[in-house]
């Protein structure tokens, strides 16, 4: 018996102590990383805060993105640089507003009369060429990647005491708003003025900003706007905003795949989200809102604006080559949406 203990200790099959040890698993450090969206906390609440909670939970410890709104770390005309230098590792805007460096920036934010609904925005996108031209572009800047493009809200002129009933009446008015857009409107004498988001509403407050052409009906209830103008124009310059997504490449090379797929779902359900929001809060407000009167451009007037769109749309396609492609999408699309008529047109 005792031979027998030895050759089963000699052989490790004795005694407890004779077993491997259990591996002891530490837990990796969450990846952490830094976003700043254009917009203010109302609006944020709205346009990515859903998405950053749901990216949050459902990554399950494996990463976690730190949320911060418009000029919190960053001025927002700086955004891109601090996405590029590595301050940020994701942004949430349009090119135009954070002075994107590509030669396409011109169409982030509101390019007139591009789009009518905010499902033209990702149809472009995917069936017209954009998705593949914003790729190019941003292949050729170092250390930034574009992930995706979704439509926010239509634009629409809201003023403090002057209400627009004229191309007249936009002479000398002093806007907030982004900036392709007050390209365009300057033409008829509005003035763009930029300041901290935050700013905006004190500074129409005091007179600085007679007003905002920044957002359509929804944004200006829900941040407040709607409380300090008393008017609204309800001709409108273009049916949705080009907001997108972009990382920093280094951050986003170091992020697993399962993470990155998480990261473009829950982008996909931004989209969604904002889609349904601003479409039922963008009818709902003209037709039951009660804070702002309600105004005009007379339909012959108008057409002058739309018209003039067209040589503005030549004039950027005159710019390089790959605008030059974008806005033949935008025509292309346009008169493919004309000749197939209702619901489309």
């Amino acid at each position: 018996m005792a031979s027998r203990r030895k050759f089963l200790a000699a052989a490790g099959l004795a005694a407890p102590a004779a077993l491997a040890a259990p591996a002891i698993v530490r837990a990796q450090a969450p990846i952490r990383w830094r976003l700043q969206t254009y917009s203010g906390a109302p609006l944020g609440a709205h346009v990515i805060k859903p998405q950053i909670d749901a990216f949050n939970a459902a990554a399950n410890g494996e990463m976690e993105i730190e949320l911060y709104y418009a000029d919190q770390l960053v001025p927002t005309g700086e955004l891109f640089r601090a996405l590029q230098n590595g301050t940020l590792d994701a942004v949430q805007s349009d090119e135009a507003t954070m002075a994107s460096p590509v030669d396409i920036a011109v169409f982030g934010g509101y390019f007139p009369f591009a789009t009518r609904y905010p499902l033209d925005v990702p149809a472009l996108f995917r069936y017209y060429g954009l998705q593949e031209i914003w790729e190019e572009a941003y292949s050729e800047v170092e250390n930034v990647t574009w992930l995706s493009t979704g439509a926010w809200d239509p634009l629409h002129i809201f003023t403090v005491n002057k209400p627009i009933r004229s191309l007249a009446d936009m002479n000398g008015l002093r806007v907030f708003g982004v900036p392709t857009a007050g390209r365009f409107l300057s033409r008829y004498g509005l003035i763009p003025v930029t300041v901290p988001w935050d700013d905006v509403e004190v500074a129409m407050r005091t007179g600085e900003l007679d007003g905002v052409a920044w957002c359509g009906f929804t944004e200006a209830y829900e941040v407040g706007w709607a409380d300090v103008c008393n008017y609204a124009l309800t001709n409108s310059v273009t049916g949705a905003w080009f907001g997108s997504y972009f990382v920093n490449t280094e951050s986003w090379n170091r992020v697993p795949p399962h993470l990155q797929q998480l990261y473009r779902t829950t982008i996909d359900q931004s989209h969604y989200y904002r889609a349904v929001w601003y479409w039922g809060g963008e009818a709902k407000l003209r037709v039951e809102g009660e804070k702002m009167e309600l105004t005009a451009i007379p339909p012959e007037e108008w057409n002058q604006v739309v018209h003039d769109a067209e040589s503005f749309w030549d004039e950027v396609s005159a710019s390089s080559p790959r605008a030059a492609k974008v806005v033949e999408a935008f025509k292309q699309y346009a008169a493919t949406m004309e000749a197939a008529g209702y619901p489309y047109r």
